[in-house]
């Protein structure tokens, strides 16, 4: 079935930084929000997915466990592919994970890919291109490049979740990111990451030891 004429089109690029579990969570909420998935595995990505998620291969049903005809997947080489292209447009493009390499590539304006083409282009078309660095501690090279890339126009967006909300689970960490994401690109979801949907403020401590 054609995805609808409205649907929003996100650019998702998966890379070998350590993180599966946000990217697999980030491409489900926007299959479910009705955004059509334009998605770009990198061969250290693949490799990422096996050794975190157990998968063999990469395609839809194993990454979500069922069928979603809005995410489409385009192969890593094929920098000819639609979404390489300016006329194409999209409403941005997420890196999640994006691995130190990938950071250094868009950074210096290569395109030898379709992942690094598809965020050169995202860049000079003036959409909103989104980089996840997982990875601790950053070094100072990698860090120059975050700053040249936010300096482009890019967000750097740490896959650094908040405690506010109090977690509890693994998926309550994983969510607060991928809501973040979503914020971003302006896809509406019901995860649980707003300061405003508590129901009860969180007690403040005063830091002071008790008496001894």
């Amino acid at each position: 079935m054609k995805p609808p004429s409205d649907a929003k089109q996100i650019i998702v690029g998966v890379t070998g930084a350590s993180g599966a579990i946000y990217a697999r969570r980030l491409i489900e909420c926007l299959c479910d929000a009705g955004a059509t998935v334009h998605l770009v595995v990198t061969p250290n990505g693949k490799r990422l997915l096996s050794d975190e998620l157990g998968l063999a291969e990469v395609s839809v049903r194993t990454l979500l466990g069922r069928d979603c005809d809005r995410i489409i997947i385009h192969p890593y080489r094929d920098v000819g592919s639609v979404i390489g292209s300016g006329s194409f447009r999209t409403n941005g493009m997420i890196v999640c994970p994006c691995s130190g390499n990938t950071l250094a590539a868009i950074a210096a304006g290569l395109a030898g890919n379709l992942l690094d083409r598809a965020a050169a282009v995202t860049l000079k078309e003036g959409r909103r291109l989104i980089l996840v660095p997982r990875e601790m501690p950053m070094n100072r090279i990698e860090l120059q490049n975050a700053l040249r890339l936010s300096e482009a126009g890019a967000i750097i967006c740490p896959a650094s979740p908040g405690f506010y909300m109090l977690p509890t689970t693994i998926e309550d960490l994983v969510d607060f990111v991928v809501g973040k994401l979503l914020d971003l690109v302006d896809v509406a979801h019901q995860l649980n990451t707003r300061w405003a949907d508590r129901l009860e403020t969180p007690a403040i401590h005063s830091g002071n030891r008790p008496p001894t």
